[in-house]
């Protein structure tokens, strides 16, 4: 993106959805510096034109914004933290960059630790110059609601809704298989989960985010100490370099399949 924005002319915009305080507590209780710090830090080949730092959490804002001001005095005046909801703030930003923002080319972290995103809120991205980012409840949120029986009550099955930009006899039909087994009282309905889940629930965003935009990256898989599969990390954009840069990271990995533990 940087090497088009000198080309360009363009301005750049960064904008972290979940920024926190700034620092994250390891397990053994020392501090991490967290993705706000090491973004600011970033001078080559160029830096950032313009920060922008969500974090719902007041206390949390408030420790953000004193300490980015503090230890990056010189771009003070660049580095805005709001104190909101992202959905909110994600919407803000598509107007921004339908207005006065034109020239801006954007690079949005979206990490959630669980349902947060609408996609009504991702949709308002479309056919802006957004390079995307963004961290999938996979295990931890989507497969949790999804009962296995099937019955899922009307504030979770909504929350699907919402977040999958979907309605249920879309989502249903996709993750359950119905039958009919013949007893001796009748025929009698029967659900079953797909065994697949998780994996059918990445595949399913990654379908919905090629809606969105151009090309969307294989994803980078994060499993907590048990093996199991809590997230699913994409990168979406409008730009094949920045996706084929995204799929040469994940690929460096593990071929594609990241085997990072979150406990």
């Amino acid at each position: 993106m940087k090497k088009y924005a000198e080309q360009y002319n363009w301005q750049l915009l960064y904008f972290d959805g979940f920024a926190g305080s700034g620092e994250i507590i390891g397990e053994d209780e020392n501090s991490i510096v967290g993705a706000a710090k090491r973004i600011l830090e970033i001078d080559q080949p160029r830096a950032f034109d313009l920060y922008y730092f969500v974090e719902k959490e007041k206390d949390f804002a408030e420790s953000l914004k004193k300490t980015l001001h503090q230890t990056f005095s010189t771009k003070k005046n660049l580095i805005h933290v709001a104190n909101n909801d992202c959905n909110e703030k994600i919407k803000s930003m598509s107007r921004f960059l339908s207005g006065n923002g034109k020239k801006y080319k954007s690079l949005a972290y979206i990490d959630p630790y669980g349902m947060q995103v609408n996609w009504e809120s991702l949709q308002t991205l479309k056919e802006h110059s957004v390079d995307v980012w963004i961290l999938v409840p996979t295990g931890i949120g989507l497969n949790r609601l999804l009962k296995n029986d099937g019955e899922i009550s009307e504030a979770w099955m909504t929350k699907l809704e919402v977040f999958l930009g979907m309605t249920r006899e879309e989502i249903l039909p996709y993750f359950y298989q119905e039958s009919t087994i013949y007893t001796l009282f009748g025929e009698v309905k029967q659900i079953k989960k797909e065994n697949n889940a998780v994996e059918k629930a990445a595949k399913l965003y990654e379908e919905r985010l090629n809606k969105l935009f151009k090309f969307v990256s294989k994803p980078y898989v994060l499993k907590n100490k048990n093996n199991s599969i809590m997230f699913h990390f994409f990168m979406a954009s409008d730009t094949r370099v920045a996706v084929n840069i995204a799929n040469s990271i994940i690929k460096k990995f593990n071929n594609g399949t990241i085997q990072y533990r979150m406990d």
